[in-house]
């Protein structure tokens, strides 16, 4: 009786740690988004090579062109999004506006990725 009385206790006390860590990895997870900077250029690449670059303060829209596959990138009010695309799966066409330097939109059928980056003066000094 008494090793069953410890082996819920055991159970008990790994379960109070899981939750524990889980809550620190959501919280430095939450802490990490909130915190990025705010991009100020789009840079959209095809087959890994730089097809333009963009400012994400001036509205516009953006016709990515690969051989007989398309994309149709919309820039604006400081976002990014993918508003059409010729690939099968359409997850690019799904994913919400992108704003914040180092988020990205894929499109791996048509082998497009659009990324932000902070590229001002504003943006944080990592070399530092």
């Amino acid at each position: 009786m008494g090793d069953e009385k410890k082996s819920k206790s055991k159970i008990k006390n790994d379960i109070i740690f899981i939750a524990a860590l889980l809550a620190a990895v959501c919280l430095i997870g939450i802490i990490y988004i909130a915190t990025r900077a705010p991009g100020d250029t789009v840079i959209v690449k095809v087959d890994g090579k730089i097809f333009g670059e963009y400012p994400l303060d001036t509205d516009r829209t953006v016709e990515i062109r690969n051989g007989d596959r398309v994309n149709l990138l919309i820039i604006e009010g400081g976002e990014a999004y993918m508003a059409e695309a010729s690939c099968p799966d359409g997850i690019c066409v799904a994913h919400r506006p992108i704003s914040r330097d180092g988020e990205s939109i894929a499109c791996k059928p048509n082998t497009v990725v659009v990324i932000v980056r902070a590229t001002g003066e504003d943006s944080p000094d990592i070399i530092a």
